[in-house]
């Protein structure tokens, strides 16, 4: 007997959580900075054209490649997956391509979805989706030619899922399409939270197989320059080939309307004409404050420097929107390469960071609460971990300010008899050249610097830092001081697994940055991945979450809040789940 799963992954049931999402936009009782957030959904006039101000790329247009907040700024404007979230709540999905909830059977091994009729691909295609695209869809993900950076981490258990990427996209036994409107799927272990909850991220887009399949069969794949999409926008492309006119990597995308969209299938209002992504605004003072002072404009991936932000809350206080991240940002230290591969030498490198100076970077105490773990407030799982303070046996994460004899401590523990490194290399670090993310770097260097680290400093795009260094083992770079991770749904396996998890190192497009492959973390998951939603799971994952902490595979410094600015006449919505402008939803005054 089948079920409608009630979307155990995001703990609608939980009262705790739900007055949390109803309570969106306020404090939480364990956080000491307030925040803002769009608080209703305003209502647009149809018709403008807005900007989009950015100092890098995105990713990927590719749904089954991308895996960056603003990848996923752009993706859902002119994609569609299988259930996605309305502006203005995080917690509670809702059907997007889908009719309604996932049916989960009674054994937890079968999930059956089915879709909407006549929802059509944007010209070259053209022709409506069906299941068989979505099957496509999860299938080129586990393909060695498009690496996905959490496709085995959350659909890993369906049955026949490659255990290692693919040669080719090869079909998936557990995946089959009854009819074009009917998805099923088998489980080969009882992991449908999992796997439904993770149903709202751009692996389920569609894909035409029919279409994608000349690209997909090349390595890399070529479709990120191609892609077919079904939402209300569209990358302007060749009408007859697909190519991606609109979009020029590094320098700028245009969005138009994709003219077989038809709003009666879509939750959307979809109230812009067109939004044009200038791309190449490093300077993010100068691009914050021409949003500002402007007309039409919005940020990107990037953040108001601190001076701008503080100008923001005293002279444009109702232009500027503070939205929960859902997630932790941290200097990443790769665990496999010497001395970090020494836990004492991390935990001295933990022990030193003034992780006060980092919140500084990106605007103090307004940003939010400075971190020791990666699970954040109001998350499950967090109060169960202690909450803002770390656990008292770790001394190493008690001063937010540094403290250098505790740091000594550990790095005489780890042979180092003067208490600082005496090593003559320089250590490859990737940093962001643009600010917020510039400075933050910039003070994580001083910090190694107190304990004799010299750092082999280079800046470069954020899009860069991942795709080409920090998320490629082979690049070899020992530190990533701009990353954080942020949720992907509503369950604490979605902030742990896919970036502590040994078997989850991939690669290309590797998300587990301190590259920690550690046999009681690994085995600890794994028991926790199957429980069921609940107090039991929370606690698992709240002392898997410590245990990691314990590890120090890198130096989480806050929790924070992302700062979002418009122009005055842009009545600019907030995605609370992707913690981005919502360009769907986004509309001009006139």
């Amino acid at each position: 007997m089948k079920r409608p799963i009630r979307w155990v992954l995001m703990l609608g049931a939980l009262g705790a959580l739900a007055m949390f999402v109803a309570a969106c936009g306020s404090s939480s009782k364990s956080s000491s900075s307030s925040s803002t957030t769009s608080a209703a959904v305003a209502k647009g006039v149809k018709g403008g054209k807005l900007t989009v101000l950015a100092a890098a790329d995105v990713d990927y247009i590719d749904p089954g490649q991308t895996y960056y907040t603003f990848g996923y700024m752009v993706n859902y404007a002119i994609n569609r997956p299988l259930y996605s979230f309305k502006p203005d709540d995080a917690l509670h999905p809702v059907n997007d391509t889908a009719v309604g909830p996932p049916l989960v059977s009674a054994d937890g091994l079968t999930i059956t979805v089915k879709i909407k009729p006549g929802i059509k691909y944007a010209p070259p295609v053209n022709r409506a989706m069906t299941t068989k695209d979505i099957k496509y869809a999860i299938e080129r993900a586990f393909s060695a030619n498009v690496p996905s950076g959490y496709a085995a981490t959350y659909f890993g258990s369906i049955a026949g899922a490659p255990t290692k990427p693919t040669n080719g996209v090869k079909p998936i036994s557990g995946i089959t399409t009854p009819d074009d409107q009917t998805l099923v799927i088998k489980l080969s272990r009882p992991e449908s939270a999992v796997v439904t909850g993770a149903m709202v991220m751009p692996i389920t887009v569609p894909v035409p197989e029919e279409y994608a399949k000349p690209f997909d069969a090349k390595n890399p794949s070529t479709y990120d320059q191609y892609a077919a999409m079904n939402g209300p926008y569209m990358i302007s492309n060749n009408s007859t080939t697909g190519e991606l006119t609109g979009r020029k990597p590094g320098k700028s995308i245009d969005m138009v309307r994709n003219p077989n969209w038809v709003a009666s299938t879509d939750y959307r209002p979809a109230y812009l004409d067109s939004i044009f992504v200038e791309e190449g605004n490093t300077d993010a003072t100068v691009s914050s404050r021409r949003i500002l002072n402007g007309q039409q404009l919005v940020n990107g991936d990037g953040a108001p420097p601190a001076p701008v932000l503080k100008q923001a809350t005293q002279k444009f206080p109702d232009q500027l929107v503070l939205v929960p991240s859902g997630g932790t940002r941290y200097v990443a230290m790769n665990t496999s390469i010497k001395p970090f591969d020494n836990v004492n030498v991390r935990k001295a490198v933990v022990a030193a960071f003034d992780r006060n100076a980092m919140r500084l970077t990106r605007g103090g105490a307004i940003v939010g609460d400075i971190a020791w773990s990666y699970l954040p407030p109001n998350f499950p799982g967090f109060e169960e971990s202690g909450g803002l303070k770390p656990p008292p046996e770790d001394d190493f994460l008690a001063n937010p300010s540094g403290d250098m004899a505790v740091a000594t401590k550990y790095m005489k523990m780890a042979g180092y008899p003067t208490g600082k490194y005496t090593g003559s290399e320089k250590f490859l670090t990737i940093a962001t050249n643009a600010d917020p993310g510039k400075q933050s770097a910039e003070v994580a260097q001083a910090q190694f610097a107190k304990l004799g680290f010299k750092l082999n400093f280079r800046e470069v795009p954020q899009d860069t830092l991942y795709t080409k260094f920090c998320g490629v083992p082979k690049a070899a770079v020992v530190i990533c001081p701009n990353v954080g991770w942020f949720k992907d749904f509503v369950d604490p396996e979605s902030m742990i697994k896919p970036t502590f998890y040994g078997p989850a190192i991939l690669a290309q497009g590797n998300v587990n940055w301190p590259q920690l492959n550690d046999p009681a973390v690994n085995k600890a998951i794994d028991a926790a991945t199957p429980l069921p939603t609940g107090p039991g799971r929370n606690k698992a994952w709240a002392d898997i979450n410590k245990q990691i902490a314990a590890l120090a595979p890198a130096i989480p410094w806050v929790w924070d809040k992302t700062p979002l600015i418009r122009s005055k006449d842009v009545v600019g919505v907030a995605n609370e789940y992707a913690t981005v402008w919502d360009l769907s939803f986004s509309s001009l005054t006139k």
